[in-house]
């Protein structure tokens, strides 16, 4: 067999088409034709344009897992699902996620701590919740209690702070009473993942039994 043309695709400058005796073979990128020396006139196998197939593949796993990380940062275990969603077999996506590690485009400790740190300055959450996120987003339990331990204190702050700081953004309601509106801060509080010894110190700051101030 013998490559008789290769052609840019009009609808995407990053790939090309090559033909084999003829015949269209297959679609492969610029990137991936070059680094296997296809030129017009080698000899080829089935063996090597399936190795070329291969490469190519892992490529354009690598070009959505580009894609996704330039959306938002992700763990290692959130990428390689979506990309498993995208229809990847898993040996290529374990391929590139291993490549994206050692080029330092993942690290999940660094997504780990980014995550908590946005939401303590943001949305101000108790280490429950932030560990509750953080496994629903791949990282290990015990990379996300170190991210949660280091950035509380990076950020000088603890749960009774940032429980305070979430409930600034509560309001009670006109004419409420003060037990229910009371149930409805340590709801509230509770939802955001804090502990119940710092809601109830809480809530006796905000809204002490003696009135709603």
């Amino acid at each position: 067999m013998k490559i008789t043309a290769i052609e840019p695709q009009k609808h995407d400058p990053d790939r090309v088409s090559v033909f084999v005796d003829g015949e269209f073979r297959m679609g492969v990128s610029v990137e991936i034709a070059h680094a296997a020396h296809l030129c017009v006139g080698d000899e080829v196998t089935e063996a090597r344009l399936a190795e070329v197939e291969r490469r190519d593949r892992g490529w354009q796993a690598r070009e959505a897992a580009l894609h996704l990380l330039a959306v938002r940062p992700r763990a290692a275990v959130e990428l390689a699902r979506r990309l498993r969603m995208k229809g990847y077999e898993p040996e290529v996506t374990d391929e590139v996620i291993e490549r994206l590690r050692e080029l330092g485009m993942i690290d999940d400790a660094a997504f780990a701590e980014t995550v908590v740190r946005d939401r303590v300055r943001l949305r101000p959450s108790g280490a429950r919740r932030l560990a509750s996120e953080l496994r629903a987003k791949g990282v290990d339990e015990e990379v996300a209690r170190e991210a949660i331990r280091d950035t509380f204190e990076g950020e000088g702050t603890d749960e009774r702070e940032l429980a305070l700081r979430a409930a600034e953004k509560w309001r009670t309601r006109p004419g409420e009473e003060r037990d229910r509106a009371r149930r409805r801060l340590h709801g509230f509080l509770a939802r955001r993942g804090f502990g119940g010894e710092t809601i109830r110190e809480v809530i006796d700051e905000v809204l002490p039994r003696d009135g709603i101030e």
